[in-house]
């Protein structure tokens, strides 16, 4: 425990301890703060994004769009792979970000049946006012650690989460 005292976690665990004392209750520790650090990332998530007039999903959309470079265009299957939803999942969501104007459908050159979705103009500035949000709500949950620090968390969620995120 550090200096600060203890926390909601470990009361948890604690209680936990006296009514389960044969149990090995290490892994609460830490997946009890990840499972409440989730919650507070996902609801600065959403207000960034919403701040630029976003919902999660539709920035999951135009990011991975914005992260292809220019000129900002992937197959709906590259989207898929790229969001991890299933294909009619992403249909729709290709359909509803045309239609406020984010993205564009266009016929793929290299394959007559295939399709590119495209930021447009609107689409690219809303997702990098949202991306300077979310880094800066993001800054602020870690700002007490030091850049060694986040260095090290990073390093440890990334062998935790290597087997379930390939």
């Amino acid at each position: 425990m550090d200096s600060e005292g203890p926390d909601e976690v470990d009361r948890v665990v604690e209680a936990w301890a006296t009514a389960r004392p044969d149990l090995d209750l290490a892994p609460m520790h830490v997946l009890s703060r990840v499972t409440r650090l989730a919650r507070h990332l996902d609801k600065d998530r959403r207000n960034a994004f919403a701040a630029h007039g976003l919902e999660s999903w539709e920035f999951d959309v135009l990011a991975a769009l914005r992260r292809a470079g220019t000129p900002y265009q992937l197959s709906p299957g590259a989207l898929v792979r790229e969001t991890g939803v299933t294909s009619g999942t992403m249909t729709n969501r290709v359909d509803r970000l045309t239609a406020r104007g984010l993205v564009r459908r266009s016929s793929h050159p290299a394959d007559r049946r295939g399709i590119l979705v495209t930021l447009t103009g609107e689409g690219l500035a809303a997702v990098d006012a949202a991306i300077v949000s979310l880094l800066a709500a993001e800054r602020r949950i870690l700002g007490d650690l030091s850049p060694a620090d986040s260095e090290q968390l990073a390093n440890l969620l990334r062998a935790v989460t290597r087997r379930y995120v390939q």
